[in-house]
């Protein structure tokens, strides 16, 4: 169908109930690309057919032309998620209050109480710290929007740093006393000559990461809401799988769609010029993200939670397994 016969067609179907718009491209069957080119219906929500008045029905074809429907929620622009928001919901503009900003990725519950708490990395609550670096402490303020986000919006203070899984560098400062002794002395000697330089004495870090994660708990469970902005309720997790359809909702690029591309992946993710952490059993999509985006729930179409969004580039997306994530924090949705 030519370009210029759709948008006259959008105005046969958009009085349609439930439709939002129309395009073109390929017909999919149970998560399959059929090649075959289709009409594509977008709509609210999918409802089934014996739920729908006969005149809301999408015929099978139009003009010869296989027929798709896809469900798209409500569009909306996307700067309210770095406004302040009460309710806030996952997949807006949240942080610590040293870091600029992250994503808000899922209201989840401590399975011992059932308190409500504020899902995000590890890097976007905590400051990316390993426990023992002073980066933060539990008990510090989390901000929404994030601190790079609210400037001249107001109070955006929406709870406290709650409970994190420290990162773990490849390099980390000694404690050995015989090593730190030795450092001291450098630099005393250094100081004579070079004032300006230090010597640092660090030890390989034999610890592998699983997680970037950390909850926070809000001042009033009130503040906060579990419906993902612009894709709506989470229906449970599942593991991921090669070839899997997944999408996310984040603070930058709002809602992505992209594809698994690999699990059980073993990584170095840098986290400044000089330093950086070995990730093991995560999981690889393709580019999904931009910086900001870290926190994010990475879910299926249907809205199953699948990863924690926490690392990417231009060309790739890379996500912490959901269940383990939940069980590290010892939390579930």
């Amino acid at each position: 169908m030519s370009k210029s016969k759709l948008h006259p067609l959008f105005y046969d179907f958009c009085d349609m109930e439930n439709v939002v718009g129309l395009g073109q491209g390929n017909k999919w069957v149970r998560g399959e690309d059929t090649k075959q080119e289709a009409v594509i219906i977008l709509v609210r929500k999918k409802i089934r057919k014996n739920e729908l008045r006969r005149n809301a029905i999408v015929p099978p074809k139009i003009d010869g032309m296989l027929t798709d429907v896809i469900e798209i929620g409500d569009i909306t622009f996307h700067s309210d998620r770095k406004n302040i928001l009460r309710p806030a919901q996952p997949g807006v503009s949240i942080g610590h209050y040293k870091v600029s900003a992250g994503t808000f990725g899922a209201v989840v519950h401590d399975r011992n109480t059932g308190e409500a708490l504020i899902l995000s990395n590890n890097h976007v609550l905590a400051n990316l710290t390993n426990g023992n670096d002073e980066r933060s402490c539990i008990g510090d303020a989390i901000l929404q929007p994030g601190a790079f986000d609210n400037i001249g919006k107001g109070d955006n203070h929406i709870g406290s740093l709650k409970k994190f899984i420290p990162i773990y560098h490849e390099l980390n400062r000694s404690e050995c006393r015989i090593a730190n002794l030795f450092e001291d002395i450098l630099n005393k000697i250094i100081s004579t000559f070079k004032p300006q330089y230090q010597v640092q004495v660090l030890r390989n870090n034999e610890k592998i990461n699983l997680v970037d994660c950390a909850v926070a708990v809000p001042e009033s469970e009130a503040n906060i809401t579990p419906e993902v902005f612009e894709v709506g309720s989470i229906a449970g997790i599942k593991e991921a799988n090669v070839g899997m359809l997944v999408k996310k909702s984040g603070r930058s690029s709002g809602v992505t769609h992209s594809i698994v591309l690999a699990t059980g992946v073993s990584m170095k993710i840098d986290i400044s010029k000089r330093e950086s952490a070995i990730f093991a059993d995560q999981i690889l999509a393709g580019p999904m993200s931009m910086p900001g985006d870290s926190g994010s729930i990475i879910l299926t179409e249907d809205n199953y939670a699948l990863g924690l969004l926490f690392a990417g580039s231009e060309q790739a997306t890379m996500f912490n397994r959901i269940h383990n994530v939940l069980d590290a924090l010892n939390v579930s949705f």
